[in-house]
C-alpha cells in the first residue's frame, strides 16, 4: 500500500466555533475570497478611543476622583497622538506593490509574495516583495522594498539562486 505524503500543519478552526464566536469574515480560513489587507489608517479609530478615554477620567476628576489622575488623562492623550501619527492612510495595496516591483526587477518574474511591514516609531508602512525569476527552477531571487504611501521604490536586492 502506497504511503501517503505528511500534510503540512494548519490551524484550522470549526464552522461552528467560528460562528459561536462571531468571528469576522477576514479571519475564517473556510471563506474563499481574495484578501484585502486592511488599511493602516485604522489605528486612528483607536486613537479616538483613548481621547475618550482621557474625557471619561477628567469628568470623573471633576466629580471627585484624586488629582494625580491628571497623569493618566496625559498618558490617554499622549497614546492617542500616537495612534494618529501612526495611522498612515495606505495608498499602495499589494497588487500595485507587486506590478511596481516587477517593473523594478532586473529578471522577467515568476513567483512572488508581497508582506507588509513597519518602519520607524512612527511605523510607516513599506511592502517587502520577494521575487523569484520565471526560469524553471529558477535561477535568481530578488527583494524590492515599496513605500506604502507613495509607491517607490525604497530598496532591492537581487542574488543568484544559489545550488542545492
Amino acid at each position: 500500500m502506497a504511503e501517503q505524503e505528511p500534510q503540512p500543519r494548519r490551524i484550522e478552526i470549526p464552522q461552528e466555533v467560528a460562528a459561536a464566536a462571531d468571528m469576522p469574515d477576514d479571519l475564517q480560513s473556510l471563506v474563499l475570497e481574495p484578501y484585502a489587507v486592511p488599511n493602516t489608517n485604522r489605528r486612528r479609530g483607536a486613537g479616538n478611543v483613548y481621547v475618550v478615554a482621557a474625557l471619561v477620567t477628567a469628568v470623573g476628576i471633576a466629580l471627585g476622583l484624586p488629582v494625580g489622575m491628571w497623569l493618566l488623562v496625559g498618558l490617554f492623550i499622549a497614546i492617542a497622538a500616537y495612534h494618529w501619527l501612526g495611522g498612515w492612510d495606505l495608498k499602495v495595496m499589494d497588487g500595485e506593490a507587486l506590478e511596481i516591483a516587477n517593473r523594478e526587477a532586473e529578471f522577467p518574474a515568476g513567483h512572488a509574495s508581497a508582506a507588509l511591514n513597519f518602519e520607524g516609531w512612527r511605523a510607516r508602512p513599506v511592502w517587502n516583495v520577494l521575487m523569484f525569476s520565471a526560469d524553471d527552477p529558477p535561477t535568481e531571487r530578488g527583494l524590492v522594498r515599496v513605500d506604502g504611501l507613495t509607491g517607490d521604490v525604497v530598496g532591492s536586492y537581487v542574488e543568484d539562486v544559489p545550488e542545492a
